[in-house]
């Protein structure tokens, strides 16, 4: 990113920055938070979980020193830099957006400023004001998982949508499948469908990083898709940053609504698994299983899931919402993290151990003797179940998924396996394109899932 130039505006933001550290409940001097941004990381020694810090050192930190690290997710001002077209593209992360979004990281700059954020968002709009009817008036939705900065940027991308005459529907803490379903849900009360949907996330990555997932009704957003975004962006952005160092009020009117989405995503949920299991009000009483939702946004999957279908959930763990993640990274393919799902399985006697990432569309699954299923075996898991039902259909997953997995669905099984470029967005949109060419279809997978619907069918499986 360029030098930074222009003025640099106070926010209201310096105020409220210690008070959004809920987990906390303390609240910090200003000035305190101020002074100590730059010293505030421990000693780094020995290998790291994350670059600069790690799980154990960001556990073993002092109230104090977590408040300062939640200050910076709220920055106290905000420097206007000059933004290149360049530096915007280079946020693409595939068919996502991630850039540094806390201050504080030796050789991590900002890159997912409050105006840079605006700018992406109402790129965003005019994309989908491209792709749809430009005279209807768009309604896009907004949920974020549970990393420090995610207010502040929820705030910016409601100005961005807002600036480019959008209708703002804030969700507040969800998931990633979640945001998606809100294109497709059919519900007024809760204002749905929306026509797009932002989810703010960077998945597993470390507290300082977050970024974002667009959604339409037709799925996920492809490369080019977050190319034209970026570059809109960065036309817009000229605007804004124009504004900012004239010391112009820059804030748009804004009338966002607030909807608790979740709650009905839940019970959609829910009622597949019922549907499922032949309409039994609990088919899963007598059933323990323990979650770790690694305190990202996956903890909802036990209160208003797992026990209205009667399961047992004693024993779940890291279900608060913490943007630090203390306990591990929270991602199902680290190994500790592994570790903490098998250990809470085997030492509550459970009979199935299911984990999540930090936005929920990864899973993985262990069963009651701690043997783990992630990757290529949930993937079987899964296959299996779904060629029960539908035999010799085809499977569609990313290209890396193993030659015995290839082996299992159609030796053992009687499928087909139809592997294709990795990307949850790509499987998809082959696995569209089969069907239109008359292949019997139904299964497809990545390594990224939506993470829910792979245990409403699980679950909705004779036990």
């Amino acid at each position: 990113m360029a030098a930074i130039s222009g003025k640099v505006v106070q926010h209201n933001l310096v105020a409220k920055c210690c008070q959004q550290n809920r987990e906390l409940s303390t609240k910090y001097q200003l000035h305190y938070c101020t002074l100590n941004r730059r010293n505030l990381l421990p000693p780094v020694g020995g290998k790291l979980a994350w670059n600069g810090i790690s799980t154990m050192q960001l556990g073993a930190l002092s109230k104090f020193k977590r408040g300062v690290i939640y200050c910076n997710a709220a920055s106290s001002a905000t420097a206007i830099p000059s933004v290149e077209k360049n530096d915007f593209l280079k946020l693409q992360n595939g068919s996502d957006i991630r850039g540094v979004a806390v201050d504080g990281v030796e050789g991590e700059p900002l890159t997912l400023t409050e105006p840079v954020t605006e700018a992406i968002a109402a790129g965003f709009a005019g994309w989908l004001r491209k792709k749809y009817d430009s005279s209807k008036c768009l309604r896009v939705s907004i949920g974020h998982d549970s990393r420090i900065s995610a207010r502040k940027l929820q705030d910016a991308v409601s100005q961005g949508l807002a600036r480019a005459g959008v209708e703002v529907i804030q969700y507040g803490l969800a998931s990633t499948p979640a945001m998606f379903n809100s294109t497709l849900t059919v519900d007024e009360e809760f204002s749905c469908p929306v026509d797009g949907s932002i989810m703010i996330t960077a998945s597993h990555l470390p507290y300082n990083r977050n970024g974002f997932k667009f959604f339409t009704r037709a799925g996920g957003l492809g490369k080019p898709d977050i190319k034209d975004i970026l570059e809109r962006a960065a036309e817009i952005y000229k605007n804004i940053a124009n504004e900012y160092s004239k010391g112009a009020e820059t804030a748009v009117s804004l009338s966002v609504k607030r909807v608790d989405y979740m709650s009905i995503y839940a019970s959609n949920l829910v009622a597949a698994v019922r549907r499922a299991a032949g309409n039994i009000e609990k088919p899963l009483e007598g059933f323990h299983i323990v979650v770790d939702a690694g305190n990202g946004a996956g903890g909802f999957f036990v209160g208003k899931v797992l026990e209205p279908l009667g399961a047992i959930t004693s024993g779940s763990q890291f279900l608060e919402p913490d943007g630090l993640f203390p306990n591990h990274i929270p991602n199902p393919e680290d190994k500790t993290a592994m570790k903490a799902i098998t250990k809470a399985v085997l030492d509550n006697r459970a009979d199935l151990g299911i984990i999540f990432d930090t936005d929920v569309d990864r899973s993985a699954a262990v069963d009651s003797s701690g043997r783990e299923f992630n990757r290529n075996r949930l993937i079987a898991l899964m296959s299996a179940i779904v060629l029960e039902e539908h035999p010799g259909t085809t499977i569609v997953t990313d290209s890396v998924t193993s030659d015995g997995l290839t082996t299992f669905i159609e030796k053992k099984l009687g499928g087909k396996h139809h592997r294709f470029k990795r990307g949850y967005k790509n499987v998809i949109d082959e696995a569209i394109r089969l069907v239109r060419f008359g292949y019997l279809m139904h299964g497809s997978y990545s390594n990224v899932f939506n993470g829910p619907m792979v245990f409403v069918n699980i679950l909705a499986c004779p036990l």
